[in-house]
């Protein structure tokens, strides 16, 4: 995949990121009306997968670099991570989101309800978004993931700690983690308490 193929193939992802970014800024600070202080989200963090990840991840799924390829196959060039303050925020924007209906819900996988061995969780949503271009519609894949912060923080510091270590220390570093994830969710089952999202959604 030349340079030149490359911007080509992201210019719609990118306006398909820049679409749903702007409906979640619209979510956030109309979803709670006058029941909350503030919206469910803390931060909105973005990103366009880069020539070399594309390119790896098509090779580690036995596929050529192509720009079909990539547009068949990978449905996380586009990807945005929303960070809110607690659990029902997640599920109440989720919901929010999914009730629009003009986009298409290609995938979802709940890490939170059941997480990973590792201790991870998230909540994962691949949202078919449409991208009007003169007078053809077509629909790109954002891959958005749904945090609170203590999700974020766990899973930034494994990212950055376990896969720097080298294998021998490996099976040690996921023991420590799976329970440094336990007892941030006990830390965060305390803090709900203090949520005043039900009020929303009673």
């Amino acid at each position: 995949m030349t340079n030149e193929q490359y911007y080509s193939l992201i210019q719609s992802y990118e306006d398909a990121r820049k679409i749903l970014i702007s409906r979640l800024e619209i979510l956030d600070h109309s979803l709670y009306g006058n029941h909350t202080e503030s919206g469910p989200v803390h931060t909105i963090q973005s990103r366009i997968k880069s020539k070399d990840s594309i390119e790896e991840k098509l090779k580690r799924s036995g596929k050529t670099n192509s720009i079909a390829n990539a547009r068949d196959y990978l449905l996380d060039i586009a990807g945005i991570r929303i960070i809110c303050y607690f659990i029902d925020d997640i599920y109440n924007l989720a919901s929010a989101l999914k009730r629009q209906n003009d986009l298409i819900i290609i995938k979802e996988r709940d890490y939170i309800a059941c997480p990973k061995p590792n201790g991870y969780r998230s909540l994962h949503i691949v949202a078919g978004i449409p991208v009007y271009c003169l007078d053809t519609m077509e629909y790109f894949p954002v891959e958005v993931q749904l945090r609170t912060m203590s999700m974020d923080f766990w899973a930034s510091m494994e990212h950055r700690i376990c896969y720097k270590k080298n294998p021998h220390g490996r099976e040690q570093l996921s023991r420590d983690f799976k329970i440094y994830a336990d007892i941030l969710e006990e830390i965060e089952r305390q803090l709900e308490g203090y949520s005043d999202v039900k009020k929303k959604i009673e």
